[in-house]
């Protein structure tokens, strides 16, 4: 429990802080999802357009710092991988 007022706001700020975060995590790993769907389904325009989505998604979680920066830049580049190796 927080001893003192200052304690107290930032107990109620890093909740605040979580449930957004947590909130942005899961719509990056759902657009991930969506591109790897489309991967698998074999349609690589489809494939490309849900890329061309996921891209400013993952780039602004980076950018706030809610993930990593390579994290950001290894997902992108392991699905732009799948996406031109896709026949």
């Amino acid at each position: 429990m927080a001893n003192t007022k200052s304690a107290e706001k930032a107990a109620r700020q890093a909740e605040k802080h979580r449930a957004r975060n947590v909130a942005l995590r899961s719509r990056m790993r759902t657009a991930v999802r969506n591109v790897t769907t489309a991967i698998t389904g074999g349609d690589k325009e489809a494939a490309k357009t849900t890329y061309q989505k996921a891209v400013p998604i993952i780039d602004s979680l980076a950018g706030k710092q809610i993930i990593h920066r390579n994290k950001a830049a290894r997902h992108k580049s392991r699905l732009a991988a799948r996406i031109r190796a896709m026949q």
